[in-house]
């Protein structure tokens, strides 16, 4: 499973604020399909499949 951070989503070119809502919308639909572990405020990382579906695109290079 390939995860992806906001510092990530910057690199595609999202604005800081905007790549961490998108982080926060991606933990809160995972926690809402019962993965638990994402209810961390700590937890930084998302899997870049649910990043995908939010975003309605996918992302070529997924590696790293």
């Amino acid at each position: 499973m390939v995860m992806i951070d906001y510092k990530k989503l910057m690199e595609y070119g999202f604005k800081q604020n905007t790549a961490r809502s998108i982080i926060r919308e991606a933990k809160i639909k995972l926690v809402n399909e019962g993965f638990t572990f994402y209810e961390n405020q700590r937890c930084g990382v998302v899997p870049v499949e649910k990043v995908e579906e939010i975003l309605g695109v996918k992302f070529t290079n997924k590696a790293g």
